[in-house]
């Protein structure tokens, strides 16, 4: 009877561990499934972003762009802040530029009037504190030397000098006749901007590009891809223009004939 028991006992113990070791397995297979399935997204993700990245590359980028909009701006403090990157600073800048717009436009306020009353307040305040500070007992107001550096103002000026000699080898390849596109792209832009200028003064005009330089880049960084491939459509088609353009009415213009005359 005690072996039986024995054997009974064994049986069951057996019994209990396969069940326990089968758990495990069972266990075991559905955490391997379970990777299997996370590989399989994580590869599909993969794949997914993949082409995405391909069919953005295949877009033309506005005004042949390869870089980021962020590093087109600059890439340090003044891109964060037309990027809308520092919220702060933007809108503080934003809100000053709007203010001072009202401020002349609105209230018809001029700015040397503007500058003349705050120089006169500020040195009349300063004037009278510092001759009574003897009578009220206090310290008469600290005024800083104030004093450009000499390395700065260089390097300003150094900059100034360089941007303006290429305005002026442009303007003088323009005139020279060297470009067509360009003589053309910028008589384009100085008509339109005669005819802003005609609607606007110089002070609203100012602000509408301010305004500009703090939307418009937010919104392209937002619809990049469709502004671009309307962008590609856009150009594909001004290009058929000039192309017609050319055949009708540059290549008419007798060059030879001019550069005959010029030599006889």
């Amino acid at each position: 009877m005690a072996e039986e028991e024995h054997h009974k006992s064994e049986s069951l113990m057996e019994k209990i561990a396969d069940k326990i070791h089968g758990g495990d397995s069972s266990s075991s297979s559905s955490d391997s499934e379970d990777e299997k399935k996370k590989k399989e997204v994580h590869h599909e993700h993969n794949k997914a972003s993949s082409q995405v990245d391909d069919i953005k590359s295949k877009v033309n980028r506005l005004f042949g762009r390869q870089k980021p909009l962020h590093k087109v701006l600059g890439g340090g403090k003044p891109a964060d802040i037309f990027m809308w990157r520092d919220k702060k600073a933007s809108g503080t800048l934003l809100g000053v530029a709007t203010a001072i717009w009202v401020f002349f436009e609105l209230f018809e306020y001029h700015l040397i009037t503007l500058l003349c009353h705050i120089a006169i307040i500020s040195l009349a305040g300063l004037f009278l504190w510092s001759n009574a500070s003897t009578f009220i007992n206090k310290s008469p107001p600290n005024i800083p030397q104030v004093q450009l550096p000499e390395n700065c103002t260089r390097e300003v000026a150094s900059a100034l000098r360089i941007e303006i000699n290429r305005v002026f080898s442009v303007l003088r390849d323009i005139a020279s006749g060297k470009d067509l596109k360009t003589f053309l792209a910028v008589i384009a832009g100085l008509w339109v901007l005669s005819i802003m200028g005609s609607c606007f003064n110089f002070l609203t005009l100012s602000y509408i590009s301010f305004v500009l330089l703090f939307t418009v880049p937010v919104l392209y960084e937002k619809y990049e891809d469709q502004v671009d491939a309307f962008g590609e459509k856009a150009m594909i088609e001004i290009k058929k223009q000039y192309a017609v353009f050319d055949a009708k009415v540059l290549s008419q213009i007798p060059k030879g004939a001019l550069k005959g005359k010029k030599k006889e």
